[in-house]
């Protein structure tokens, strides 16, 4: 590598440097955050779980909560029961909605899966919570849109709340610090291939 090129990266650098720094300088509260992950890609759930090692990682007080799933054993499900028994861990159990086909007993579901939730979101000792598939339960109208949105939004000032799953509507994003969607280009299902352990559950 030339002198030059050398002399024109390290001022790029620099500069980027520079830039990261003030960004940096200007993040000046302190105070848990709510993260909304959502879109039709893959991963939203894979990025939850990967906070929750991370959080393990600082011997943080970890909740989750996954609506939705729960009939089919995933491998986060095994692992967490495994191996991480300190995180409290809670499913509705009762599938896919599309499986039940049976609109009350699912509202029935998603209230006693909402009631752990909140005293999670309620309890300051959670560092880290996470609402695995909830937007689907305020799609579908299982639950009262305003009492979850109140309550993620006066949890505890230091406790960080992860919720994933698509829609979930305007009003979720709003309240949420960070929301992200994870947009799909292409799906191994879409191809015939089947839903593999260890890659999608």
């Amino acid at each position: 590598m030339s002198e030059q090129r050398e002399q024109k990266h390290k001022k790029a650098m620099q500069k980027q440097k520079a830039s990261v720094d003030a960004s940096i300088a200007l993040a000046t509260e302190e105070r848990g955050i709510a993260l909304l992950l959502t879109g039709d890609g893959k991963g939203k759930s894979s990025s939850a779980f990967g906070m929750v090692m991370r959080a393990l990682g600082y011997d943080q007080k970890v909740g989750v909560v996954q609506f939705i799933k729960g009939v089919i054993l995933s491998g986060e499900e095994m692992y967490l029961r495994k191996h991480c028994p300190q995180v409290e861990f809670y499913q509705m159990g009762t599938g896919f909605t599309w499986d039940t086909q049976d609109r009350s007993g699912d509202i029935a579901a998603a209230e006693r899966t909402w009631a752990v939730a909140k005293s999670m979101l309620t309890n300051p000792a959670f560092d880290l919570v996470i609402l695995d598939e909830l937007t689907y339960m305020l799609s579908f109208d299982y639950l009262n849109h305003d009492e979850v949105l109140t309550t993620i939004s006066q949890r505890p000032k230091e406790q960080s709340v992860v919720v994933t799953g698509r829609g979930g509507g305007k009003a979720l994003q709003t309240i949420m610090d960070t929301v992200s969607e994870v947009k799909e280009i292409k799906h191994a299902y879409t191809a015939g291939i089947k839903a593999r352990h260890g890659v999608d559950y």
